[in-house]
């Protein structure tokens, strides 16, 4: 259930841009009642039980990075929202830089996604999209002002 983001991994198409948009609903609901540090730690136990949970559903499966798992996908968008600016149109922006990062793989994410395996492979290639798309978006921010 965690694994394929509490239903969100189950629609048959884009899975992964469908966990992503979920993870709008969670991060609105938390993200106003915890210090930065309190929701840090909250997206590094994510990351930690992702790594189990993924791990357990992708063997289960017989396939290490099913489509439907998407709590990857979930955790390191939390992650990507923590540093946004709190306005709708930035959210868009960050959603869509993500999605391109994830979708595409760019070096050095499809390194990661080639050669990590398991649970922590799943987990570790999109934290590294999550930073690209955080690097894009402060470039961006700049140019912006």
């Amino acid at each position: 259930m965690l694994a394929f983001g509490f239903g969100s991994g189950l629609v048959p198409a884009a899975p992964g841009t469908a966990g992503t948009l979920a993870t709008f609903i969670l991060y609105w609901a938390v993200a106003p009642h915890l210090a930065a540090a309190e929701y840090l730690a909250m997206v590094a136990a994510m990351f930690l039980v992702g790594i189990w949970a993924c791990g357990v559903t992708g063997r289960a499966l017989g396939i290490s990075d099913h489509g439907g798992i998407v709590w990857d996908e979930i955790t390191a968008f939390m992650l990507v929202l923590f540093f946004t600016p709190p306005r709708l149109e930035w959210q868009a922006v960050a959603f869509l830089v993500f999605r391109g990062f994830d979708i595409l793989k760019p070096p050095p994410i499809r390194y990661y996604d080639q050669r990590l395996k398991g649970g922590f492979g799943v987990m570790f290639d999109d934290l590294v999209a999550a930073f690209m798309a955080l690097i894009v978006l402060a470039l961006g921010q700049r140019l912006v002002g």
